[in-house]
């Protein structure tokens, strides 16, 4: 085992110890509780109908409609997703969404009310601007949508000025933009060559047509990459000045994503590597003005997930750190999951499967699981650990996890127990997500599905 000790940051000041150990073993993300791997094809369309079915009257939800389709495949990406070079093949994609659409209509049967409506993908301007419009009306009208907040993801090198123009008229409030670096080289190593001139003018156009939040999806861990290189990707971002930035770091899983393989392991950073970018990431942000929401996304004090955070009002779910604070999500499209308090369940992943179930009237449902009391219990303390750095151990049992397999981050003052309340202390904010695994009942220490845990 390595001496830990403090990262030496030559960006600030020094933030947070390097615990080798501590970051040994790969954990889930957890954008949910339990997780994906977790779920079985024993719970699966009666089970999502019996939920919509209890949806209330007036209980606020959440829509994503997943487009898993890009114009240029990405090597790094881990996202379900496939060449949208076939228009044939994305029309008949695009029909079943509406059938979907229409299915869950005629099951909520007006209840609900829509308050945040999200495209996400692969890309969701792979597909044509009046497909997107349509998309967005079908949602509105059959699932009572009007006047929600609707949230788009976009790749910059298929963006124009139709889109910018069609996102305005939707009334489309937020844009994430896949920038993940703006290095030539580093781009050119993972398939994503984007010049710095591109996203100014995503960013200008997006500005012009009245769009409020812009994020910035960014990486770092990737092949050739350092903190200098890092640093001067984040100083490139923070000067085009968006509301938020997601700082990621590259999960390397060839062997579960094939394309991967594209990418040379050889020039990926090591673990101490990994974690003195993430230091130096978080560094550099503060330092330019943003406030660190979780453990990788920062915002503008201005935004709304910057002021959720303050509130103590931050969530976590399939879109990451956020401001939604409905708990009921809906996921159209394949792969698409939905959640609800007590059921989270899966679309079937496969794009020919899933038009099949879902053109047939069904509810394109493959896979989930039933969350019961523990559960959900364990499931609001992971998430207040991520989302606020403080839990509440509402159990005994909860809070004797603390003294069996928290022993070592007790002895390195990395969390105390005050009362009922687990405290993470300011150097934990990298080993949040290990310090959350410890509630989890599913995860067993040798499995290794999981990306690193910085």
């Amino acid at each position: 085992m390595s001496k830990p000790y403090k990262a030496n940051n030559p960006y600030g000041r020094v933030m947070a110890y390097y615990h080798p150990d501590l970051l040994a073993r790969p954990v889930p993300r957890y954008t949910s509780y339990p997780t994906a791997v977790d779920f079985t094809e024993g719970v699966g369309e009666a089970d999502f109908a019996a939920a919509l079915a209890d949806v209330a009257v007036d209980a606020p939800i959440s829509v994503y409609l997943h487009i898993p389709y890009c114009t240029q495949i990405c090597w790094y990406c881990g996202c379900n997703t496939g060449a949208a070079n076939r228009r044939q093949r994305l029309t008949a994609y695009l029909d079943a969404m509406h059938d979907e659409i229409a299915t869950l209509s005629r099951r909520l049967a007006g209840r609900g009310k829509v308050q945040r409506i999200a495209f996400g993908g692969g890309s969701p301007n792979a597909i044509s601007p009046v497909d997107f419009v349509r998309l967005v009306d079908a949602v509105q009208v059959q699932l009572g949508g009007h006047g929600a907040q609707i949230d788009v993801e976009i790749d910059p090198r298929n963006f124009t000025q139709e889109w910018a123009a069609t996102l305005g008229d939707a009334g489309v409030t937020r844009v994430s933009l896949g920038v993940q670096t703006f290095d030539p080289a580093i781009q050119a190593a993972i398939g994503r060559e984007q010049p710095k001139s591109l996203i100014a003018s995503c960013v200008h156009g997006l500005r012009a047509a009245g769009v409020e939040s812009l994020n910035f999806d960014l990486m770092y861990g990737l092949p050739g990459q350092g903190t200098d290189e890092l640093a001067a990707t984040l100083d490139t971002a923070t000067a085009l000045r968006p509301d938020r930035i997601a700082l990621f770091g590259y999960a390397h899983l060839p062997d579960m994503l094939p394309r991967q393989r594209r990418i040379d392991a050889r020039h990926l950073p090591n673990a101490e590597q990994r974690f003195m970018m993430a230091d130096v990431g978080r560094e550099i942000l503060c330092a330019a003005g943003y406030q660190a929401v979780g453990f990788d996304h920062f915002a503008l004090p201005t935004d709304s997930l910057a002021k959720a955070a303050r509130r103590g009002e931050l969530r976590r779910n399939f879109q990451g750190f956020t401001d939604d604070r409905a708990d009921i999500l809906i996921g159209i499209g394949a792969s698409a999951i939905s959640m609800f308090p007590g059921l989270i369940v899966q679309n079937e992943k496969n794009a020919g499967q899933y038009r099949m179930l879902a053109t047939a009237g069904k509810l394109p449902v493959s896979r989930g699981i039933v969350r019961d009391a523990d559960d959900q219990l364990r499931g609001r303390i992971i998430e207040q650990i991520l989302c606020h750095g403080t839990a509440r151990l509402e159990t005994s049992a909860m809070r004797a996890i603390v003294a069996t397999r928290l022993t070592s981050a007790l002895s390195r003052k990395l969390v105390r127990l005050d009362g009922d309340m687990l405290v993470l202390e300011p150097d934990a904010w990298p080993y949040a997500r290990t310090i959350a695994a410890v509630f989890d009942c599913y995860r067993e220490p040798e499995q290794l599905r999981f990306s690193h845990a910085i």
